[in-house]
């Protein structure tokens, strides 16, 4: 076969084999995590391109430096053929929703200080896996049993379901939640497992009966999860003797249902949700003190308060830190994300009381407060690293003890390390600020041409930096991409992607040894036809995917225009990674120009970019899209004239349409609603038309607490002014951008007499992992707007 029809097979096979192999994740190791001295890391990996099943593994060096791999804990072997049909906990599928975890087998995992004991749950199984290492050959020697299994049988209702289990850093207990209790497990010994429930949470009625219960305890609340990436609800001390914990009650919040239309038998299911300009949860924080005998069982709390802050004015708690040889921080809200504290919990100081706070920092912005994970954080000599949104210099960046360290136009994005000389950061650089490029990017994506093909050190870019307290920056990551990394005090994993590899990497690195972990993944077959480049006034990063050279819409003359945005805040699409552009690249080869372009709001610009979309998402994300489209003809005509890669077609701007999901649906359909003279048609996928609809803490960051706000920002209003093709797409299980939403447009378009069409999707949550539904949503779209344009 020849290269062309390989290609042009690849084109027509994707949207199967992208649902197949979990958007080409399946055999990639990913979830890396040093342990010990950073010569060793756990990481997960399944088996094969279409296997889902994860297993556990360790990447080790030898006293030589050669480079080993080890299968620590294989689901299958632990379960057999049930590890293929999985059966997990609502409350588990629930944490993996909020993740976007989309395998099955081990999805996550807990390990000692040491790296040497390592828990997991299968099927709502509970299982330890410990490494013996051979004196002889110096190999690890893993063997993995279910911890605590005959409990879990004797009776289930009282000690499942097993969720988020967490090995103490000593490795000789674990503690988990079933949400109504946290349970500790005393791990084997002579006496054999043990569990006892050391904490819950309960409600009864006036005679003592049992009430519905509102409060779970151990668990982050829904908006912790799904828009502060907190997803854990308990927290060890480093000695191992304390626990802080969260518990949580939702009564004040509204009650909302899924149900499943397809299966009338089936009753609708639901569950409690933070709808913006309603109350939330009402969160506590908790901390213990635990006894154990000389056997190193169990014994019972010492010590018990709840740990005590302003919870009315700093009602959201965003993070948690516990170093060692320091008290924990934990970094509070208010209701508006414009006022955060930082508090220390006092467990171990002297003289105070046991859950009292005292305050280090305060911080304030008139919009918000971005999160920036990994803060704050002590360092080991006891300073404090905390992030700031400098809108002095238009950066996000950190300081050390109130004092900004980190430079101007170093956008710091997640915190990976702190130690005493620096902290590891992924960063994205504003060349507009941060002009000077460190010596190890030099020719790195530096020239024109390089750039426009793989991105540049910019707001493209997620690069691992090691930053200096003196503000010195040197570079871990090389070639611009989406990176990440794990580090320990002699070693380290990076693992991210770029535009040169199809494949996510994962590198370990120890002193001047180095190997890339194994992968097995699918490569979709096709590179995408991809040019970078800024479009308009406002300077868009942007990026133009052509059909491929074999596509027979290669060498059009003119080709229609896709927009195919997310647009909104929090997020960024264009991005130096293959990944981003493979879906793209299927939509260039039936016959589009496609174009992403990230506007106002969008991250890694600055915290200036970010909030000039606050309380105006609507008016501001559209009409950066519209300057994209009426930029375009200039920057295609400009790249072709420089001929250095084949010509890209001309757009047609009289054939411009619109696709996204999520907030790139909400922007779809804003398209056509309010700018009909440029969007000829557009399908919306899920997309959040009445705000007030979706959570409190993602939309009030952005929108405030007025309702007229939410009004001018909603677009069910602007039903009657459809006059061009619409498509809305909405999964009937979404949990998060329910399909209300669509089912409110759809409705106002009906009773003004709009016509539309209406794609519902039962089963399917806000992702759409079902291979036959993913390639017919593609085939669906495509046909609808090539009518659409005809």
């Amino acid at each position: 076969m020849s290269e062309t029809n390989d290609v042009n097979d690849a084109i027509k096979h994707f949207p199967r084999l992208r649902a197949r192999t979990l958007r080409f994740g399946c055999g990639a190791p990913r979830s890396a995590q040093t342990v010990g001295d950073g010569s060793r890391a756990l990481f997960l990996r399944s088996d094969g391109p279409e296997d889902l099943v994860t297993a556990l593994w360790l990447s080790w060096f030898d006293e030589s430096g050669e480079h080993h791999e080890t299968k620590l804990a294989d689901p299958r072997k632990l379960l057999g053929a049930t590890a293929d049909s999985e059966d997990v906990p609502a409350e588990e599928k629930a944490r993996r929703e909020r993740a976007r975890e989309g395998g099955t087998g081990i999805v996550g995992y807990s390990a000692d200080d040491d790296g040497n004991r390592i828990v997991f749950t299968i099927n709502g199984r509970l299982f330890l896996t410990e490494i013996a290492w051979n004196d002889e050959t110096g190999a690890p020697e893993p063997h993995t049993r279910e911890l605590a299994g005959e409990w879990l049988d004797e009776d289930p209702e009282m000690y499942t379901p097993v969720l988020n289990p967490r090995i103490a850093p000593d490795g000789e207990h674990v503690l988990y939640t079933t949400g109504s209790y946290l349970m500790l497990v005393d791990i084997g010994g002579e006496l054999g497992d043990r569990i006892t429930a050391v904490y819950g949470v309960s409600v009864e009625d006036e005679d003592g009966n049992p009430a519905e219960n509102t409060w779970k305890i151990g668990l982050a609340e829904f908006v912790a999860g799904e828009e502060m990436d907190r997803y854990d609800g308990f927290w060890w001390a480093p000695d191992s003797q304390h626990v802080l914990f969260e518990s949580f009650d939702t009564a004040d919040e509204p009650t909302w249902y899924i149900s499943d239309p397809a299966d009338p038998e089936k009753p609708a299911a639901g569950r409690r949700y933070p709808r913006a300009l309603t109350r939330n949860a009402d969160v506590y924080l908790t901390v213990i003190t635990l006894a154990f005998d000389e056997n190193d069982r169990y014994a019972g709390i010492t010590g018990n308060a709840d740990v005590d802050w302003d919870r009315e004015a700093y009602e959201y708690v965003a993070a948690v830190s516990w170093r060692r040889g320091h008290d924990p921080l934990v970094l509070v809200q208010n209701r508006r994300q414009t006022r955060d504290q930082v508090l220390e919990v006092a467990v171990a100081a002297d003289g105070a009381a046991l859950g009292a706070t005292r305050v280090l920092e305060e911080h304030a912005n008139e919009q918000w407060i971005d999160l920036v994970h990994g803060t704050p954080a002590y360092t080991p000599d006891g300073r404090l690293v905390c992030s700031l949104n400098d809108m002095a210099t238009d950066t996000n960046r950190l300081t050390v003890d109130g004092r900004p360290f980190t430079p101007a136009g170093w956008n710091v994005r997640t915190v990976l390390a702190v130690t005493d000389e620096d902290v590891l950061a992924v960063v994205q650089r504003a060349p507009e600020i941060a002009t000077e490029v460190p010596r190890a990017w030099a020719g790195s994506g530096a020239a024109s041409d390089a750039e426009s093909l793989f991105g540049g050190h910019d707001a493209r870019s997620f690069d691992v930096v090691s930053m200096g307290y003196d503000g010195s920056v040197a570079p871990i990551t090389t070639e611009p991409g989406q990176w990440t990394a794990s580090r320990g005090a002699r070693g380290m994993v990076v693992s991210g992607r770029d535009m040169r590899s199809a494949r996510a990497r994962m590198r370990h690195i120890l002193g001047e040894q180095s190997a890339t972990i194994s992968s097995t993944a699918a490569e979709p077959g096709f590179t995408p036809n991809v040019t970078f480049t800024r479009l308009g006034e406002h300077r868009l990063y942007t990026a133009i995917i052509a059909p491929s050279p074999s596509s027979p819409y290669a060498h059009a003359d003119k080709l229609p225009v896709l927009m195919k945005p997310y647009g909104g805040p929090g997020f960024q699409q264009v991005v130096a990674s293959q990944s981003f552009y493979w879906e793209g690249q299927w939509w260039a080869d039936q016959g589009f120009l496609v174009v992403t372009a990230d506007g106002r709001g969008t991250t890694g610009r600055g915290p200036a970019w970010d909030r000039a979309i606050f309380e105006n998402m609507k008016g501001v994300t559209l009409a950066d899209q519209i300057e994209a489209v009426n930029a375009l003809p200039e920057a295609v005509s400009r790249l072709n004239a420089d001929g250095r890669r084949p010509g890209v077609p001309a757009p047609d701007l009289d054939k411009v349409c619109m696709i996204g999901w999520s907030y790139g649906g909400f922007l779809s359909a804003l398209a056509v609603l309010d700018a009909p003279n440029v969007f000829k048609a557009a399908c919306a996928g899920a997309p959040p038309t009445d705000w007030t609809l979706y959570d409190t803490h993602y939309t009030e960051r952005y929108l405030g607490l007025d309702p007229d706000v939410y009004y001018r920002n909603g677009i069910v209003q602007d039903a009657p002014k459809l006059e061009r093709p619409l498509m809305l797409i909405h999964g009937f299980a979404d949990d998060n951008v329910t399909i209300a939403h669509s089912l409110r447009l759809s409705q106002a378009l009906m009773a003004a007499g709009r016509p539309h069409t209406f794609l519902p999707l039962t089963g399917i949550t806000h992702m759409t992992n079902d291979e036959t539904v993913a390639e017919n949503l593609l085939t669906l779209q495509r046909d609808f707007l090539r009518d659409a344009l005809a």
